[in-house]
Order: C-alpha cells, then sequence, then structure tokens
C-alpha cells in the first residue's frame, strides 16, 4: 500500500469560505457526545493458574488475589532467580459497569502492554488472541455489552517464550517477564470518531512554519450526513491556528480509517524543540456534526527539524554530537511493571545525571510514559521493534512488520523520537523482509528516517542510516555518509560496583575512549553505549547470577564510575562535575594505587593527601584529543608522603568551582536512606524508589559495605525489595508502592551499627476509576 492509498489527503479550507460558519461556530457539547476514556487498571482478580471456565462471566472469582496493573506474574528477588519461575499462562479477570453515558456508543477495550500474548473474553466470547509483548492493541467489546448490569472482562495471558512471537524463537539477552504489565483503559467512542492523529511541522527553520495534521477519522456506522474537522494549535490555552475540513457521508462502515489533512499556517512566532528548551505545543482536534462536537483528542508535538547527514546529525540546523546509552525498561523485583513515575524517573537519570542527549530503547518499544518524558525533558530517542539476533518464519515476520506498524502509530508525535529501528537487533540479512519494514515505516511516516541495528559492516544497507554494533576498539571507520554507532564495551567488560579499583578505572576508560574516537570524525553521529542499567538476563548469559554487568550503573540505578564520564561530558554551565573513577583505598589495586583517573568538566584540579597537595594535573588531552572534557590522569605512586583523606579541587580559569572530599579512614561512617519522591497517588501503583546508602563522613559510598538493613515500612503503602535487604556496593534500593487509601507512609530502616534512618511519604487521593 503506498501513502497515496493510505492516506486521503483534502483541500485546505480558508478561512473565509462558505463552509467557515459551520466549521467555526461555538461548539456545543452535550454530555452525551463525544469521547470517554475510563482507566481499568484497580479492582483486578488475578490467579497464577489457568482455572477451567474462568472466562465465563458467572466463574466464581472470589479465590483469586486482588491487584493493580501494573502488575507483575511474579513478584521475583533483584538477580539469582530462574526465568521460568514466571513463564506460565496465568488469568486475569475485571468486573466493570458502564456509566449511564456510554449507552449507545462503541466501547474498546485498550492494552498498552501485556507480556508475551493474550486471549481475551468479554462477558464469555472470545474477542480474539493478540501475539506480542510490547505494542498496544484493543478488542471492540460493543455487542457483548450488558449496558445495565455487570460485565467480565477475562484474558489469559501467556507468557512463556514462545517461538512464534517475536523476539523469540532462539534465544535473548535479556528476560521479558510476565504480566499485564501496562495500564488498561475502557475508550468509549460514538460510531464515527477520530481513530488517530499524526501532525507533521515543515519549514520550522523558515521563521514561517506550518504544521500539518492527518486526522484518522473512522465510521463504524454508516452516516447520512457529512461531518467536519476543526484543527486548533494551543500553547497552552491560547489558540496559536485553527483550520478545518470537510468530510463527507459514509454510505457504510469503513474497515479501516480514512486521513483528512488539515493545514495550518500562520502560527506566529513558533518556539522549537531545542535539547536545552524542548518547547510543546498541543494539536486539539474536534470531529463536529453542524455545531456538535461528535469526538475530540489531543496530542502533544515539538516544531523540530532531525537529520543525519554525511557530516554526522543535526538538530534545527545545528550538528550535535550524539552521547547516549541503551536502556533496558525492566527493574529490579517487578520486571517490567513500573507505573509511570519509574519509567518517567529514568528519562531522568539518562537526561539529567548521566547527561545523555539520547537513548535507544533497546530491543522494543518502550513505556509511553517514558517517551512523554524524554519529550519534555529534550532526551532524544532511537526506537526499535521487538527482536534479537533471531529472524522466524514467515507468520513470526509478519508479526515483525505489524510491530513496525504498531510501534510508529502508536509514537509518531513525539519530538523526541528521532529514528524509527526496523530490523530486528543484530539478525543477518534478509532482503524481502527488510525493505518490506523500511518501506512501512516510510509511508507511515515521511518525516522521519530509518535504521536497523547490524554488528556487520558488510550487511545490505536499506535504510536511511547505517547503525551499528561494533564492539572492538578502534571501532571501524564509518562506511557509509550516515553512521551511527549503537552499542559498544557492555558485553566486553562486565563491571560490578565491587570490583576492584583497576576495573573501575578501565570500565571508565574504556566508554571515554570510544567517546573520544566518536568525537575524531565528523562521519560519526554519535554513540550509543551499551548499556545504561545493569540487567537480568538468561542462566547462559550474565556473570552467572542472572544479571548483565554492563551498565554504567547497577540494576538500582545506582552509578558506577563509568557513570561520571558521561556525566563530566556536559559544559560547566549547565553542571560542575567532579567523580574519580575510583575509591579511596591505598592497596585495592595488584600493587599500591597507580593511577587516579578523574572525569570532570573543570580545567585543572589540585589533589590533596592528608592536607599535602600531591598534584596537579590538566585534562589529559595525549589520550583524548578529541573529548570536550578528558578525563584527568595522575600517577599517584610516587606521591604518598603519608596516607590520609584525599581532597580534590576543581579549577576553571584560575577559579577554584568545586571540590570533593574522600575519607582515608577505611571506616563505614553514615547510612542514609534517599527517596526520589516524597509524595505519591493513592492509586494502588504509583511507586517511588528509596536508595540506601553506607557513606564516609564526607558522603562518598563505601563499596564494600554489605550491610543487612532491616526494614519496616507502616501505612498504607506496599515494601517492593528484599526485607532485610543486603547492601551491594554499599547502596541499594527498594521501592514504595502506594495502596489506594490517602494518608501517610513511614519507612524505617535499621543498619546494625549506624542506626536507623526514616522517611515520611504523603499518599494523595486518586481519583475513583468510573467502570
Amino acid at each position: 500500500m503506498n501513502r497515496r492509498d493510505f492516506l486521503k489527503t483534502t483541500g485546505t479550507l480558508a478561512a473565509g469560505s462558505a463552509f467557515s460558519p459551520d466549521l467555526f461556530a461555538e461548539p456545543e457539547t452535550p454530555a452525551a457526545t463525544g469521547r470517554l476514556i475510563l482507566p481499568i487498571n484497580r479492582n483486578w482478580r488475578y490467579s497464577s493458574s489457568l482455572t477451567e471456565g474462568f472466562q465465563a462471566r458467572n466463574f466464581d472469582d472470589s479465590g483469586f488475589e486482588r491487584i493493580v496493573v501494573p502488575h507483575s506474574n511474579q513478584r521475583l528477588p533483584w538477580h539469582g532467580f530462574d526465568e521460568k519461575s514466571y513463564e506460565f499462562v496465568s488469568a486475569y479477570r475485571r468486573h466493570f459497569r458502564l456509566p449511564a453515558e456510554a449507552k449507545g456508543k462503541h466501547v474498546f477495550v485498550d492494552f498498552e502492554g501485556v507480556m508475551a500474548a493474550s486471549t481475551v473474553w468479554v462477558n464469555g466470547q472470545k474477542l480474539g488472541e493478540y501475539k506480542g509483548g510490547y505494542t498496544p492493541f484493543s478488542f471492540e467489546l460493543t455487542p457483548h455489552l450488558d449496558w445495565e448490569g455487570d460485565n467480565v472482562l477475562a484474558v489469559a495471558v501467556d507468557s512463556t517464550e514462545r517461538p512464534d512471537i517475536p523476539p523469540f524463537g532462539n534465544e535473548i539477552d535479556y528476560l521479558t517477564f510476565g504480566g499485564i504489565y501496562r495500564e488498561v483503559a475502557l475508550r468509549v467512542v460514538p460510531a464515527s470518531f477520530l481513530e488517530n492523529i499524526f501532525a507533521q511541522p515543515n519549514d520550522v527553520l523558515s521563521g514561517k512554519a506550518t504544521l500539518d495534521v492527518d486526522c484518522f477519522v473512522q465510521h463504524l456506522e454508516a452516516t447520512r450526513e457529512p461531518l467536519s474537522l476543526v484543527v486548533e494549535l494551543r500553547d497552552g490555552e491560547r489558540v496559536l491556528a485553527k483550520n478545518g475540513v470537510r468530510v463527507p457521508a459514509a454510505k457504510s462502515a469503513t474497515i479501516e480509517p480514512v486521513a483528512y489533512r488539515v493545514h495550518l499556517g500562520n502560527l506566529g512566532n513558533i518556539q522549537l524543540w531545542e535539547l536545552n528548551a524542548p518547547a510543546l505545543y498541543t494539536v486539539h482536534v474536534q470531529l463536529m456534526r453542524k455545531s456538535a462536537v461528535v469526538d475530540e483528542d489531543t496530542r502533544t508535538i515539538g516544531f523540530r527539524q532531525a537529520e543525519f547527514t554525511d557530516h554526522g546529525f543535526e538538530i534545527n540546523g545545528k550538528v550535535v554530537k550524539l552521547r547516549g546509552l541503551d536502556r533496558h525498561q525492566t527493574f529490579p523485583y517487578v520486571g517490567q511493571a513500573m507505573a509511570a513515575r519509574g519509567q518517567r524517573r529514568d528519562a531522568d537519570i539518562l537526561r539529567q545525571n548521566l547527561k545523555c542527549n539520547i537513548v535507544r530503547t533497546s530491543h522494543y518499544p518502550q513505556s509511553r510514559h517514558f517517551l512523554e518524558r524524554c519529550d519534555e525533558i529534550g532526551l532524544l530517542v532511537l526506537e526499535e521493534i521487538p527482536g534479537w539476533q533471531h529472524i522466524g518464519d514467515a507468520a513470526w515476520k509478519a508479526l515483525a512488520v505489524d510491530n513496525v506498524r504498531r510501534m510508529i502509530r502508536r509514537d509518531w508525535n513525539h519530538p523526541s523520537i528521532i529514528l524509527w529501528g526496523v530490523r530486528i537487533n543484530e539478525s543477518k540479512d534478509d532482503h524481502d523482509f527488510y525493505t518490506q519494514t523500511n518501506a512501512l515505516a516510510h509511508t507511515l511516516d515521511p518525516t522521519r528516517q530509518t535504521g536497523g541495528i547490524r554488528y556487520f559492516q558488510e550487511s545490505e544497507f536499506l535504510e536511511d542510516v547505517f547503525t551499528m554494533n561494533d564492539f572492538g576498539f578502534p571501532l571501524q571507520p564509518p562506511n557509509h555518509p550516515r553512521y551511527l554507532n549503537t552499542e559498544f564495551v557492555g558485553h566486553t567488560y562486565p563491571t560490578k560496583t565491587i570490583d576492584n579499583v583497576e576495573r573501575l578505572r578501565e570500565h571508565t576508560l574504556r566508554h571515554a575512549r570510544i567517546h573520544d574516537q566518536l568525537a575524531s570524525n565528523p562521519q560519526y553521529a554519535g554513540g550509543i553505549g551499551w548499556c545504561a542499567f545493569d540487567y537480568n538476563t538468561h542462566g547462559n548469559f550474565g556473570s552467572g547470577d542472572r544479571i548483565c554487568y554492563h551498565g554504567v550503573t547497577d540494576i538500582f540505578r545506582e552509578p558506577k564510575p563509568a557513570a561520571g564520564f558521561y556525566k563530566s561530558q556536559c559544559p560547566p554551565w549547565e553542571e560542575l562535575v567532579l567523580e574519580p573513577a575510583f575509591h579511596w583505598a591505598r592497596g585495592d589495586e595488584s600493587i599500591g594505587f597507580t593511577r587516579a583517573v578523574v572525569c570532570s568538566n573543570c580545567d585543572h584540579l589540585k589533589l590533596y593527601i592528608a592536607g599535602e597537595r600531591v598534584a596537579e594535573v590538566d585534562p589529559d588531552r595525549k589520550e583524548f584529543p578529541h573529548l570536550p572534557y578528558p578525563p584527568f590522569s595522575v600517577d599517584l605512586g610516587e606521591l604518598f608522603h603519608k596516607w590520609g583523606d584525599l581532597r580534590i579541587e576543581g579549577y576553571l580559569q584560575g577559579k577554584l568551582v568545586i571540590t570533593k572530599n574522600y575519607s582515608g579512614s577505611g571506616v563505614d561512617t553514615k547510612f542514609t536512606l534517599a527517596p526520589d519522591d516524597t509524595s505519591l497517588v493513592a492509586d494502588g501503583a504509583d511507586s517511588t524508589r528509596v536508595v540506601l546508602r553506607v557513606t564516609d563522613e564526607f558522603g562518598a559510598i563505601r563499596p564494600f559495605a554489605n550491610d543487612a538493613i532491616q526494614l519496616e515500612l507502616e501505612g498504607p503503602a506496599e515494601l517492593i525489595g528484599d526485607n532485610p535487604f543486603s547492601l551491594i556496593g554499599g547502596t541499594g534500593a527498594v521501592w514504595v508502592r502506594a495502596r489506594e487509601q490517602a494518608g501517610t507512609a513511614r519507612l524505617t530502616a535499621t543498619h546494625p551499627r549506624l542506626g536507623k534512618q526514616v522517611v515520611t511519604l504523603a499518599l494523595a487521593a486518586a481519583d475513583a476509576e468510573r467502570a
């Protein structure tokens, strides 16, 4: 299907045309019109076994566990578990009653993500099976509903690694976990409704930007009279532009939605979506019958021009060297079933803590909450379809092609997304298959380029950007004009927070060397390192405890020294950074402390031991001539006049701007408890991370502290994590998840020697679910 067939483009309506009185009349919105979005995340019933007849409307589910989604079908330790413990078929049931205003409309159930295959019933009627764990799917419920009484949605969730579903079929180097792990809602719409919206900014650098909005109208029934579309571009509540088009009457129901293009010009002074100032706007669309609103919906967008060229990556006409990390969306204990707050926090960690400007959603489409936060904070995204090395049979490929469609149609309005990954990660060439995925991506979205993650340069190049996993050093030179490195270091040098200083230092330097080479040639658009966070994996991968220690942070999102390198590459005006690639100990190397590496964006450092200045050092531009902020390196082997505390001073243009101190006493001195948030919404899912740390007297992590911390949680909340929790690398984390009652939660953590710490969380009442 070519784009001309796919997209019906109508003429632009001039403001003074004969149609304008109808289109721009003040809309009437009676209570019975428009759509209803009814979240149904609470009050599910769950069983880890599939009881015969569980899908029946009158089945007695009183013995099922009451749960809230996002939900993991099995809570797990953070490491050392068998993935077979969550690979089973489970049962979910949700009773609901429809509000009166739903009557006479069409009702769909929308699942954002269920791992890995879902068979759905309503009131005992089977609706079908959806195969896939990372892309959204829907079923229409309308013909089977009881409009006055109790309805029952039933879902059989197959969380086994079925070979007929991507990414499965051979083996994968990550775990997928199980359950209804993303949100669910009922979507109540009229017979003619807005199925999707795709906003496409044009000429954004001209000073006279315009906007084309494709409005996808679905007719579930024939219509006797024409409708109209009215589109507004809004900055907050202020309307910047408005236009509309006619929608002809539908003689019969339409199998596929039809897209009508509305053009908006004269937008005024549009602020661009920039990495450091990501301006966002709202597109508001109304489907009208005369002056009455039939349906309406909105999308958040940004105006930016993003393109890979033969001299790198450009955003809004400026070349930007890409520096980022790959992300798995899995978490300790709950797998992928982390609610919105935790997903958004990961984006904050990448952009604000690690100073990345790009992330790759390896190896699948990720949470909408994560992507929305990327839009808000200026974090670029390479999003790719599910898969890892293996290509299955024709039916498997058809699912992969469908994943391309679902991924793009879900996410095409995100300004943060700059590249679609339309190839199975590190797979062999398959000309017909990848010609199809690439062509579909361009048909659906002509505004973005495509890439395909490969591991050999001889691979057939069908996409727009040659995206390459290269784990060697030095890197292979670019063999195509548009070239992006998408994995490096990673499994070639796994590193734990408890490793000795030699390995921690080398891990840091390997990332620095790669980025230095990437900076040496403009045809390297940049690089995305493997990876951001340690992650759970299968027994034949990783370090023997079901974890790949490939991250620059640990699985709890606590930094390793390599994280300090990424952080140090931001300009000093953004944040002053001084991060040693070591912990301060005289004898943690094979023969004494030798080379001290410090990652900083200062231009000069002074080092003091026991109060005596032992070294002054400038950035190491000999080893790292191309980095904007090279690491510092000094040989301390001959500088130890006596042992004591270390003080590092950072200078810019001769001025002292930052100081860090590290104890030489070797004593665990402080125990701290640090929540990411101090307030939650009592919806049964909202969660926040609470980090436990043992430090020296200056606040530096004591990496060999492994004490068992006893935890006590009071109030309407749930502790997610081990209790007691044994520190690893002097740190670790648990999560506190709100229950469905407003109030206060109090977490007390007791260290066996350093006493108690307490955090208090305010739990605000959540809006009631209406169904």
